[in-house]
């Protein structure tokens, strides 16, 4: 090889090492507590209506828990201030208001925008009431987005550290992969049933996996769903003293389908007590049908906390339900809602818009 051969060589590695240097390699990690927003938006329309709209997204309670706690803790930036401090917040809602750029209300996100590990969700509106009535007509899809992508975070983490004695009950008893926070390693098995938990006197989170024959559509109405919790769980996990047993309070419950691997699921969310006695706390469950064996297997997370607020606690056990793979079931992160902007096509953006 000569010089010039060997010169030649070495400037295509180094071109090639370049090029092959990562993001991971350049940006920092994102940084901040989960469920943590940050609104970049000037202070003026922050207060004006067209801000207070959004922020009354972000400050609705999360549903069916003993008590008020707030979805989402926000905090606001004017442009203009966004340092390199700011720029590290793992979850970013952009702002921008501009009818000569924009000729319709638009939402898109973009990963690793200044940090790894960051979602910034851009909002582009030709005006403020534009936006305004955005905010109100999309405010649902606004809360998903932020709470999907927070637990989307939480399966990847539980992914590399899990409960190994959850994923081999789960997988003993019903043939299924069950992704749980580690630390949940106390068990109790009985037909077809799996109850595992931490445990513990403050903070006490818990799941549990039922199955029963698929009986036809109606096993997926609420009263059905219900009335098998209830009688599981009086078989399953009794109280201290005879006649204590958990119950659902229906009052309080909410039934809604949704997509868990592309496939059909069934999620209830509410409240359970202790018949008889003073405990209780927040529930959520997926019920899922496996089409091979005709059964429907439930999977539910529920805490007991009365010293703590539970919003993340309930959670991050939600976040491990969507990880519940069926069998012959193709694994897959929760759909986030919203049309994801790749980098190339961030240039592009203001053109489209106006179309």
């Amino acid at each position: 090889m000569t010089k010039i051969q060997g010169l030649l060589s070495t400037i295509c590695l180094m071109a090639a090492l370049a090029t092959g240097c990562t993001k991971q390699m350049i940006l920092p990690q994102a940084s901040g507590r989960p469920y943590e927003v940050l609104v970049v938006l000037d202070t003026k329309t922050w207060e004006a209506p067209a801000g207070r709209a959004l922020f009354d997204i972000l400050d609705t309670d999360v549903p069916c828990l003993p008590q008020s706690e707030r979805s989402f803790r926000i905090s606001q930036a004017e442009p203009k201030h966004m340092d390199e401090a700011l720029r590290m917040f793992r979850n970013i809602i952009q702002v921008n208001i501009d009818k000569r750029q924009y000729s319709q209300t638009r939402m898109r996100f973009t990963r690793d925008k200044y940090a790894i590990g960051q979602i910034v969700l851009n909002i582009n509106s030709p005006s403020e009431e534009d936006f305004r009535r955005f905010c109100i007509e999309h405010k649902q899809e606004v809360v998903d987005f932020l709470t999907r992508t927070e637990m989307n975070r939480l399966i990847k983490e539980l992914e590399k550290k899990y409960s190994k004695v959850t994923y081999d009950m789960a997988w003993q008893i019903f043939a299924c992969k069950m992704y749980a926070p580690d630390e949940l390693k106390s068990y109790k098995k009985g037909d077809h049933f799996l109850w595992t938990s931490n445990n513990t006197a403050s903070g006490m989170e818990n799941i549990c996996m039922y199955s029963y024959f698929y009986e036809g559509p109606h096993t997926f109405n609420k009263q059905y769903m219900m009335h098998k919790r209830d009688s599981v769980m009086k078989a399953n996990l009794p109280g201290e003293k005879p006649g204590m047993y958990m119950q659902t309070d229906t009052l309080c419950t909410l039934v809604k389908p949704i997509v868990v691997h592309g496939n059909f699921a069934m999620e209830a969310r509410g409240l359970w007590y202790m018949k008889d006695d003073c405990m209780g706390g927040p529930f959520v469950s997926h019920s899922r049908i496996d089409t091979e064996t005709n059964r429907v297997v439930v999977v539910e997370g529920f805490v007991y906390a009365p010293e703590k607020m539970k919003r993340g606690l309930i959670r991050r056990l939600e976040g491990s339900l969507y990880t519940l793979q069926l069998p012959q079931e193709q694994y897959s992160l929760i759909d986030t809602g919203v049309t994801e902007e790749k980098p190339e096509e961030e240039g592009q953006e203001k053109t489209t818009d106006k179309q």
